[in-house]
């Protein structure tokens, strides 16, 4: 029996969400990681409700669930129940619709915001707000609708992704190393300059794959936490940064890097845009996802 009081009797809200997410994904384990709450409790949750209901919604196999006959005739009216809340809760809102993204703090400075008006401006009533961070997105709890992240398929159970552009790494430094004392013209004269590292550490594959010999106990390096410090930093004239195409193309277009040789190396990762299969906002998704993937027609540092 239900802790209400009078005719109308009705589950916990919570047990119902709990038993909902359980059914969609068949799954106590990816239930719990959707809902931010431990297994035990979409588990414990889902119990108390079938012996409130007197009746049995899962099969618990081995390493799955299985709807009972029963489970499947009441997941429908639930979903239908719940989404009702939802639009219901949502009408009492004020109607402005932002648009939430998480990116690296590096994607952030060196590509998104220099572009970001141009969303603005095909999108006048959207609100943007940018979250730059290295950590993985929630798309549950943090209220993410879409990210950007480096990395490569498969992704997280519900989601999706989009390949925005591949990963190919280009030495560059500001023109005033090309004229130096020790001029950088070649790959070969690369371990006579400052090597500016960020944290992806390529360096050491990129002189192998380029054939540089070269005694890594002589080599000089600077290392920075984000690729954009060290991009900056080769800006600044300290050395030769590796950076990805996307990240370079406006400071290349400047004048203020350039690419002393055409040699790249092409990196498994990608920058792909991620979001739920099934997102709450699916206008705000599919609004930034088009927008952004109308974005990516960059051009190679050497060509």
């Amino acid at each position: 029996m239900f802790g209400a009081h009078g005719p109308h009797r009705y589950p916990p809200l919570n047990a119902l969400r709990m038993f909902e997410s359980a059914a969609r994904h068949l799954n106590f384990r990816v239930a719990s990681e959707e809902l931010c709450v431990t297994q035990g409790a979409v588990a414990q949750q889902v119990r108390a409700l079938e012996e409130a209901l007197g009746v049995k919604l899962f099969d618990r196999l081995p390493r799955s669930l299985a709807l009972t006959e029963a489970g499947q005739r009441y997941l429908k009216p639930i979903q239908r129940a719940l989404s009702m809340i939802t639009e219901a809760t949502q009408e009492l809102k004020p109607h402005k619709t932002v648009i939430t993204i998480s990116v690296t703090h590096s994607f952030a400075t060196k590509w998104l915001i220099p572009r970001l008006g141009r969303f603005s401006d095909a999108h006048p009533d959207v609100e943007v707000q940018v979250l730059a961070a290295n950590t993985l997105a929630n798309f549950q709890s943090d209220g993410v609708d879409i990210a950007v992240r480096q990395t490569k398929p498969p992704f997280g159970a519900g989601l999706q992704g989009d390949l925005l552009f591949p990963v190919k790494l280009y030495a560059v430094c500001s023109p005033s190393l090309l004229t130096a004392a020790k001029p950088l013209g070649a790959v070969q004269d690369l371990p006579q300059h400052v090597l500016l590292h960020d944290a992806h550490g390529m360096w050491r594959v990129f002189l192998e794959r380029a054939g540089v010999q070269a005694d890594r106990s002589t080599l000089k390096s600077v290392k920075f936490s984000y690729a954009s410090l060290a991009i900056d930093a080769a800006i600044a004239g300290q050395g030769v940064a590796l950076a990805s195409e996307p990240l370079i193309e406006d400071d290349l277009a400047s004048g203020r890097l350039c690419s002393p040789f055409a040699f790249s190396l092409a990196d498994e990762l990608g920058f792909y845009l991620v979001y739920p299969r099934a997102p709450r906002k699916a206008d705000n998704v599919r609004w930034m996802r088009d927008w952004l993937l109308t974005q990516n027609a960059s051009k190679s540092p050497a060509e």
